[in-house]
């Protein structure tokens, strides 16, 4: 008799209407009982497909069978096998496009909750202190440029192998997009940096402040204190506009500045804290992504009293996760679709009052598969707003590619990396955001990895270390 598995166990959440006002975190995690409940929903395949959909190869059916017989320790070891980072990945993959989606209870039921599982052993083993096991030191010295997620990644793998590794972080606090960009609400930042404490345990060196290619360029890092290799993980942190008449007005934020105000400068809490934030009454945020979700929920618990995802496709196209969708929505944000913003609208002083836009209906698929909108004509109007917050992508910044003129980029100023992460530049090798535009934070953590290990070949090609 074939064995009957029941739905995938919840995840307790705040209120909606309690939680839109606080930014506490939003996701309150499963409980043991609910965590072993869930575990036994895994049917332990032998032909595992979970595996296949996970960027850094997390061990997924046996972690599961360690939760099972409540052996979290034991779990935990095999997720950091390869993941340096599980109780943030629990938190921030897209798990249903990725070991979720091929889980084979997820083709007759709901998948596994494989994310939230991870975020549980995650959460049980971040305030323990584990044995750390690495390889005998090498010698050999490696530079990391940038603590995001691929550069964590990186640097956790290489730490392991033996290697001396020390961070540049050009901000006040290591942590990268996971300190900048994503709320406290969906990941609490003293869980970033717990995860960064265990690395520094692992011998990694971390320098804040340090901007490679103002303060010192890549080629004095070789050639003056002695690093025998790089990674490049710098992300993309450059916000992208429209270019719409009237940008320039006082109200309007790129989302990257909206968001480095309230999580890493803690505006949320001024004047306790230094950083002020222009909020307003009216919000319109520009965009579909996980990036627009977090300003737009971000607006509301800061105090606006309407704010508005402006869209111009359709809810189908919505490139942001379903899970944060729904939670905007709970949380009273209001979805303007098939929406395109053509001006912004000022008055004598210089402030936003309101964003012109126009509606649209879908046409014929583009390039990229999604049905193009097309301008209704005559349906002008105007959106009364005080702030606008631009949320459509990033791209890499140029202060360390201009420095370097032999670091090859293409025509977006990413940096051109091969698939092991090598570069045009000996012994540098990059990945994350910087080489393939906005990403995830699994997939830059996968490339970090993949950078690490090939980093490591190429070291280890040159034989011993001399003095």
């Amino acid at each position: 008799m074939a064995k009957i598995i029941p739905k995938k166990h919840a995840m307790p959440h705040q209120d909606p209407q309690v939680r839109a006002k606080n930014f506490q975190e939003v996701a309150l995690g499963y409980t043991e009982e609910l965590a072993l409940a869930e575990a036994e929903r895994c049917l332990n395949c032998k032909k595992p497909l979970c595996k296949q959909g996970c960027p850094v190869s997390v061990d997924i059916p046996e972690f599961i069978s360690l939760v099972k017989e409540r052996n979290f320790d034991e779990a935990a070891k095999v997720i950091k096998r390869t993941n340096a980072l599980p109780a943030v990945c629990g938190r921030v993959c897209p798990q249903e496009s990725q070991c979720e989606k091929f889980c084979i209870v997820g083709k007759k039921n709901e998948p596994v909750a494989i994310g939230r599982l991870e975020r549980f052993v995650g959460d049980y083993i971040v305030n323990k202190e584990a044995a750390i096991e690495k390889a005998d030191p090498t010698g050999y010295k490696v530079a990391i440029v940038g603590s995001g997620p691929a550069g964590l990644a990186c640097a956790a793998d290489l730490a392991r192998l033996g290697h001396a590794v020390t961070m540049f972080e050009a901000l006040h606090t290591p942590g990268g997009v996971l300190m900048y960009g994503i709320p406290e609400f969906r990941l609490p930042k003293h869980i970033v940096q717990k995860e960064i404490e265990n690395l520094k345990k692992m011998g990694v060196e971390i320098e804040t402040n340090a901007i490679v290619g103002q303060i010192t360029s890549l080629d004095e890092l070789f050639q003056e204190e002695g690093f025998d290799a790089a990674f490049l993980g710098t992300g993309a942190g450059t916000p992208y506009f429209m270019n719409l008449p009237g940008e320039n007005l006082n109200g309007v934020y790129s989302a990257n500045e909206f968001l480095t105000r309230s999580n890493l400068m803690k505006a949320y809490c001024f004047p306790a804290c230094d950083t002020p934030v222009k909020v307003g009454k009216k919000v319109a945020v520009l965009g579909g992504g996980n990036v627009a979700m977090d300003a737009a929920r971000t607006a509301l618990r800061l105090g606006a009293e309407e704010v508005y995802i402006v869209y111009r496709r359709s809810r189908a196209e919505l490139p942001a996760r379903l899970e944060e969708v729904e939670h905007a929505e709970e949380e009273g944000v209001k979805f303007l679709f098939l929406t395109n913003p053509t001006k912004y609208v000022g008055n004598e002083e210089g402030w936003l009052t309101g964003l012109e836009c126009l509606k649209m209906e879908l046409g014929e698929p583009d390039a990229s598969g999604r049905r193009k909108p097309v301008p209704i004509d005559g349906s002008e109007y105007v959106l009364p707003v005080d702030v606008v917050i631009v949320a459509i992508g990033q791209g890499p910044n140029p202060l360390l590619t201009s420095t370097t003129p032999d670091l090859e980029t293409n025509k977006r100023g990413n940096i051109v990396a091969d698939e092991s992460g090598k570069t045009s530049k000996d012994g540098v090798y990059a990945g994350g955001d910087v080489v393939t535009g906005a990403a995830t934070v699994i997939k830059a953590m996968g490339a970090g990895r993949t950078s690490a290990n090939s980093i490591h070949e190429y070291l280890m090609s040159k034989g011993p270390k001399k003095n």
